[in-house]
This record gives structure tokens, C-alpha cells and sequence, in this order.
């Protein structure tokens, strides 16, 4: 069957070669307890976190460029993917993570149609995903966590290739957006939608953009995280103005917009956070 799953649509036969997304079925980098997410994620015990290879977009930017060029990961089964699932949550994962999914959703959901774990599964997408696509694997979702990049066109086609990328990415999380949040009495999230915007070298702008876009669709109470963990690495070469990282008064910037718009609870993180210390070992 030619693959028509991501807003690529690049019709290889995923069963024989690889697809644009640099992967012909699941491939996993790393499964593990993840400390590092928002705190309604990681919660108490880590985040039963499943890295994904392979992905629909080229961000240059890319902090697991290994994984998204798809030069590292095990292949799997959706059976073996399925154990995988099991044996987070025995180890007292908080969660299923599934990151970058989007490209291999519907194995992932053989999977979780094999096992579904009894803790929430979260989709930790990077947003450029077609609606009927996330509308497949809907029923297996507790928690949908997107990254909602760019607002710019010309932004998004600079820096992941995809001109396209806000017009995929805004439905999408208007779609995500529908699901009733519920928390636990301990504070973490059991159901519903957090977005994650990563503020970028000189984009403060089109941030700010972003912002007004999602105060427009997410649900009150709907959490926001801003993540200021952008590090010069990837393939950027090309790209002088994203050799730095974040100044002080960019991000404070965005910050601030956001706490006017009255996004709460709202994540935010120190200057500590860019770097490679954060980034894992893709051993698996």
C-alpha cells in the first residue's frame, strides 16, 4: 500500500522501502523512565518515554537529529512494541510516551490494540500531521502533547522544509484540542492537551503569533509549556542566525505575552536548560 499517512503523502510502499520519513515501519532509539518532561508528565516516577526513528520533517535544527534522519533505532514489532509498552509500566512508569509517532501511528496503534497500557498513553508529536491520521489512533490517546513550531510559512519552510507546516499542524491541534482535560489529585495530567512552543533565535514574532492562535482554541485551564531549550546543533551551517542560544530578553518576551494572555498553568524553563545534557543516550 503507498503511504499517504503524514502531509507528505510520498506513496512508498513502506512494506519494501523506506518513506520520506527515512523509515519503513517502527524503529525504536530508546525506552525508558524520562525525568526531564513538563511536570504534569514526568510526574513522580519518569515518563515511560518510546523514541520513535524517522520523521516527516527536516527541522536543521533537530536536538535528536540521529533519530530524525533515522540513523539510529531497533527495529520492531508492533507485537515486541506492545512488550515494550508492558514492561514501562511494570518498571512504574507514569505514563506511555510515544515521541515523533506521527509517521508510524498506525503500527503504533496496532500495538496499543494488542496492549493498552493502564496508565495514560500520551502523543508527543511534533505537529505536522493530518487529522484523519491522529482521528485513527484517537481512541488509545489519553494526552495529546504537540510542539507547535512555526506560524511563518516562509519561517517553517526555512527551517524544516515545510512551507506547509502551520496549515497542518494549526488543525491538528484544534483537533487535540477537543479532548476534556482531568488531572489527578496529585497533579498530573490524565487526559486532555499540552502544547509545547520551543522559542527560537530571532522568532520572538512569529512566538507571539503562536500565542494569539492558540489562546483562540485551547480550552481554559489547558496547560502551555515554553520551552527555552533551543542549543545551536543539527545541521546549521547555513543558518548563521541560529548559531546562539536564546538571549534573556527574547524569551522573557514571549513569557510575558503569555501570562498576559492568561495561559495557566504555564511552564517555562531557566537558562540551564540548553545544552546536551538533557538529550539521551541512544543506546538501546
Amino acid at each position: 500500500m503507498q503511504c499517504t499517512l503524514c502531509p507528505l503523502s510520498c506513496g512508498a510502499e513502506r512494506s519494501a522501502h523506506a518513506g520520506a520519513c527515512g523509515v519503513k515501519g517502527l524503529t525504536v532509539a530508546k525506552a525508558y523512565l524520562h525525568p526531564f518532561e513538563e511536570p504534569p508528565i514526568s510526574h513522580k516516577n519518569g515518563s515511560g518515554t518510546v523514541f520513535f526513528g524517522g520523521c516527516a520533517l527536516r527541522c536543521v535544527f533537530c536536538q535528536n537529529f540521529e533519530l530524525s534522519r533515522a540513523t539510529r533505532g531497533k527495529e520492531v514489532t508492533p507485537k515486541q512494541l506492545a512488550q515494550i509498552f508492558f514492561e514501562l509500566e511494570e518498571k512504574g512508569a507514569d505514563n506511555i510516551n510515544l515521541v515523533t509517532p506521527d509517521h508510524v501511528s498506525d503500527l503504533i496503534a496496532e500495538a496499543l490494540a494488542l496492549y493498552k497500557p493502564n496508565i495514560p498513553v500520551v502523543y508527543n508529536s511534533g505537529g505536522y500531521c493530518k487529522t484523519d491520521a491522529l482521528e485513527r489512533i484517537a481512541p488509545y490517546i489519553d494526552v495529546w502533547l504537540p510542539d507547535l513550531k512555526f506560524y511563518s510559512p516562509a519561517l517553517s519552510k526555512r527551517y524544516t522544509g515545510r512551507e506547509d507546516y502551520f496549515a497542518y499542524a494549526s488543525e491538528a491541534i484544534r483537533f487535540m484540542a477537543k479532548k476534556p482535560l482531568a488531572w489527578s489529585g496529585d497533579g498530573k495530567l490524565l487526559s486532555g492537551i499540552l502544547v509545547r512552543h520551543l522559542v527560537m533565535p530571532s522568532c520572538t514574532s512569529d512566538s507571539l503569533n503562536i500565542l494569539a492562535f492558540l489562546r483562540e482554541i485551547l480550552p481554559e485551564g489547558a496547560p502551555l509549556s515554553l520551552m527555552r531549550q533551543y542549543t545551536p546543533m543539527g545541521n546549521i551551517e547555513r543558518f548563521p542566525e541560529l548559531n546562539r542560544t536564546l538571549t534573556a530578553r527574547e524569551y522573557r518576551r514571549v513569557v510575558e505575552a503569555a501570562l498576559a494572555l492568561g495561559f495557566h498553568p504555564l511552564y517555562t524553563q531557566g537558562k540551564e536548560s540548553a545544552g546536551t545534557a538533557y538529550i539521551p543516550d541512544w543506546e538501546f
